[in-house]
């Protein structure tokens, strides 16, 4: 069986830089409070104009270039993302027509912050069957539109970016080894987004409301997140005979410093072997594990035969990961 392997990697965030400064500006919030209780600085935010697929886009192009791949060998586009353009078409669709692409699948995942490794699952099933030779894998999320300005516990979280990879069907044992999903929808009211789907439809009183924007019970998403982020850690390790000394990089989802420290702990990795950077994008959702890998690639933190461990939780509940020899 063919294996996926991660041929190229590109990242992009916007220009726009929102500190927890600015933030003081505008709410009854602190940069030492928001620091100390999610160890983020500052996080980037879409300029007016500037959409998902976007992003998305400028990703794809970055991975695509790194892996010296042209964008009409691509045979599948799958997007992680929550905040696609609209509800429908698929911002797959978006940033096929944007790359100049015609005629191969291309879909959009919806699992919240797992949304890139659900999406690189579905990619590396495709691979391994034999029907596709090259993927484009993207996580992409303008989150700073979903939230609620006026709530400090969600608002300072939050930031816009996107991340992609390349896959290719090589022989040989580079590539990734395993992926792992869960979901629990009885957590669903933890953490989602209420208006506008077919529930609650757009109306005026929704809007008033505040329905279109995030809604989330932080302390209850922290004590199941770190469960879950250690379950299914510990799931990928055994599954391929691994040990925690054995990873080389771990690449969790950004979310929230503390949680990702929890859960580093709890499978006692060392601080050199996690790679974090929530402080300074925030948590981008579904974009995060391959922006984070897009940067520790390009930083030289990652070489050839390296075992990485990507790992990721979200809204739903879900939550996912995978096992990556580079």
């Amino acid at each position: 069986m063919k294996k996926a392997r991660i041929i190229g990697t590109g990242s992009y965030v916007p220009e726009k830089v929102l500190t927890n400064f600015d933030l003081e500006k505008t709410l009854d919030t602190t940069d030492e409070w928001i620091v100390a209780r999610t160890g983020i600085h500052e996080r980037h935010v879409a300029a007016e104009g500037e959409f998902t697929s976007d992003m998305a886009t400028h990703a794809a192009r970055k991975a695509l270039e790194m892996a010296g791949v042209a964008a009409e060998e691509i045979d599948l586009i799958v997007v992680g993302t929550i905040t696609g353009d609209f509800p429908w078409p698929a911002t797959a669709c978006l940033v096929q027509s944007n790359l100049g692409i015609k005629g191969c699948a291309a879909f959009d995942v919806s699992a919240a912050c797992s949304g890139f490794l659900y999406a690189l699952d579905a990619a590396t099933k495709q691979i391994q069957s034999g029907a596709v030779k090259k993927a484009l894998v993207i996580g992409a999320e303008v989150l700073t539109r979903a939230i609620d300005w006026q709530d400090r516990n969600t608002c300072v979280l939050f930031g816009d970016g996107a991340g992609a990879v390349v896959l290719e069907a090589q022989d040989g044992d580079q590539g990734v080894l395993s992926t792992h999903l869960h979901a629990d929808g009885s957590y669903w009211e933890l953490l989602y987004q209420p208006g506008f789907g077919s529930r609650f439809p757009a109306s005026a009183a929704g809007l008033a409301e505040r329905l279109p924007f995030l809604k989330m019970q932080g302390n209850e998403v922290f004590k199941v997140a770190v469960r879950s982020l250690h379950e299914v850690a510990v799931e990928a390790l055994e599954a391929n005979g691994l040990v925690a000394s054995d990873i080389d990089l771990f690449i969790p989802h950004q979310a929230n410093r503390r949680i990702l420290e929890a859960t580093a702990k709890r499978l006692g990795l060392t601080e050199e072997q996690v790679y974090i950077n929530v402080d300074r994008f925030g948590n981008t959702s579904g974009a995060s594990i391959p922006i984070a890998l897009d940067e520790a690639n390009r930083l030289g933190r990652i070489k050839a035969g390296d075992m990485l461990l990507f790992d990721a939780f979200g809204g739903g509940f879900t939550w996912a990961a995978a096992m990556v020899r580079w």
